[in-house]
């Protein structure tokens, strides 16, 4: 059947398709567009199901379907532990991140604190940063032989403090997860309704009897909402768990995995499937509660049609007291652990009992671009961020336009597809598409090149990048493409010709992201690199088993340079602002 254009009869809306049965260059569009997400999201998870239901691994012949795996690991006490671990873990940290974000977004965006603009900035940088990195930075610092313990120690003669417990493994947690909370509560802080505040104060109420009665309790929507992507995101993560819990002998669901999967010389490969797939249903309740709280999030509106200037709040002599705070904060937990960092990469070894000036070397740094594994590590960073975070923009904004701009019948399933990735974690994506490798003969060829990890990097981020991308697409008035198609374009021509070009400055903005979240993640790609894919967060796990801490300082903090260098060019070059 050929191919032809739509064009479409004056007054027409857009995506109108003159003969349904005709196949025009549109549907080819819409559907190509539908087929590859669903293969994106289905080709790991199938696989992952399929292994937890056979008696041995997947490239395997003679397989049997059994339900021994699940017995296993329902009868297994280790199990319990891990769960346990996981949700005290989870909780503790959702608990930390939310109170501090909700503490830090109303003082940084509902009251006269001095310098808002600066500590809105560096309370934010966590986000940018990868966990695992982070996590060096505070066992650096913080540790049992960390910098500023040994310090402290010299003046107490007893350590101050433990991270290898499930409360000081939730405090790292807590903090590195603050940002997300601050984003949603600062975005509700913005959006709330002055004049409640006005009435109260007009009533006699003090600065902080009105910002605990009024300003926190229009906060509560955002607050549940980033609590539970913030308890989702806590289940999930590996680095911290894996440098502080496992030499402590305390598993969590994801280091089971990772030890179960990558660390034992003879995997278990069916209970590592049932493993996944308990997560993974496990995560997707969060997400489903998730969406559920936010359709209801309509009984907690206040923001009305007349516009109307927040005044912030003025907090008199408490004013120096919360600077102080902040400041002792970001100066303490954000500042210290990289800088710390950094100090590390530059000397042989880091005490402050000996001057650091006296032990300065470029050797680690020396190594880090001589190392041929190194070297590759960066490179293969570079390109799969580069160029993955570019095609999967591409990719990602053929969806948000079928979605929002198209009349396609099954634009509504294909939303829910590009946002179903937010329920599979990185190390649960890694598991399936390694499998899929493995099972599914035509992906074959993506195994041990960089290709594995763009795929499995976009699937695992087109939420993030359809999240950036839809509310530009929604501010852009449908009258315009609908002119396009009244002069004879079709969809096609009408998106590219007027839309695209007005989502300019947002396709820049999704780039970034996905490029910053590309260049972080490592816990997709551990169980997909191999000798010649590695990439910077696979090779900083190698040299952190093989106790080399030189060089896991070094590269983390080339990873942090190439990060804050990549988001100044952007900003500067094509103003971009990938917050506020």
């Amino acid at each position: 059947m050929a191919i032809v254009q739509d064009f479409a009869p004056p007054g027409a809306l857009p995506g109108y398709i003159t003969n349904p049965r005709q196949i025009t260059r549109s549907t080819v569009i819409y559907w190509s567009v539908f087929l590859v997400t669903l293969v994106l999201v289905v080709a790991p998870v199938l696989p992952i199901i399929y292994q937890s239901f056979i008696d041995r691994p997947l490239y395997d012949r003679g397989q049997i379907l059994t339900l021994q795996n699940y017995k296993d690991l329902f009868a297994s006490e280790q199990l319990r532990k891990v769960l346990f671990n996981s949700f005290v873990f989870a909780s503790i940290t959702t608990l930390i991140a939310q109170t501090l974000g909700a503490f830090f977004a109303v003082l940084i965006g509902r009251t006269d604190l001095p310098c808002r603009g600066f500590f809105g900035s560096m309370l934010l940088w966590p986000l940018f940063i990868s966990h695992l990195v982070l996590a060096f930075g505070w066992f650096l610092a913080y540790g049992s032989a960390g910098f500023v313990t040994l310090f402290v120690k010299s003046f107490l003669g007893a350590d101050p403090w433990t991270l290898y417990s499930l409360t000081g493994m939730s405090i790292i947690a807590g903090i590195s997860q603050v940002p997300l909370a601050l984003l949603y509560c600062l975005g509700s802080s913005a959006l709330a309704d002055p004049s409640l505040e006005d009435a109260a104060r007009s009533c006699g109420a003090k600065p902080l009897r009105t910002l605990w009665s009024i300003t926190l309790p229009l906060l509560l929507p955002s607050i549940l909402y980033g609590g539970v992507l913030n308890f989702t995101a806590a289940l999930e993560m590996l680095s911290i768990p894996l440098i502080f819990g496992e030499p402590a002998g305390i598993s969590f669901f994801t280091t089971f995995l990772f030890t179960q999967g990558l660390s034992t010389p003879k995997p278990n490969y069916g209970l590592v499937g049932t493993a996944a797939v308990l997560l993974l249903v496990i995560v997707m309740l969060l997400v489903f509660l998730q969406g559920r709280m936010l359709r209801n999030s309509r009984r907690f509106v206040t923001v009305g049609g007349k516009a109307t200037r927040p005044r912030p709040f003025k907090l008199g002599k408490l004013r120096w007291v919360a600077f102080a705070l902040v400041g002792s904060y970001v100066l303490l937990f954000i500042i210290f652990p990289i800088g710390v960092l950094g100090l590390r990469a530059c000397v042989n070894f880091l005490t402050p009992m000996i001057p650091f000036w006296e032990l300065l070397t470029p050797e680690h740094f020396e190594e880090v671009f001589s190392l041929e594994i190194t070297r590759r590590a960066i490179v293969n960073t570079i390109i799969v961020s580069i160029g993955g975070a570019a095609l999967a923009t591409c990719f990602v904004a053929l969806i948000s336009l079928i979605v929002h701009r198209s009349d396609f019948r099954l634009r509504r399933q294909l939303e829910y597809l590009a946002l179903f990735p937010r329920a599979l974690p990185g190390l649960i994506a890694g598991i399936g598409f390694f499998y899929a490798a493995v099972f599914l003969p035509p992906l074959g060829w993506m195994r041990n090149t960089l290709w594995i990890l763009v795929i499995a990097y976009t699937m695992r981020y087109i939420p993030t990048g359809f999240g950036a991308l839809s509310p530009s697409l929604m501010q852009i008035g449908p009258d315009l493409d609908r002119s396009a198609r009244v002069m004879g374009a079709d969809w096609w021509t009408s998106v590219r010709v007027v839309i695209l070009k007005l989502m300019t400055p947002a396709l820049f903005t999704c780039f970034t992201l996905l490029f910053v979240y590309f260049f972080k993640e490592y816990s997709t790609a551990l169980f997909l690199f191999a000798p010649g894919t590695e990439v910077i967060g696979t090779a900083l796990i190698q040299f952190w088993v093989q106790g080399e801490m030189g060089r896991v300082a070094a590269l983390s903090f080339v990873q942090i340079i190439f990060t804050v260098v990549f988001i100044a060019a952007m900003r500067r070059a094509f103003g971009v602002k990938i917050y506020g």
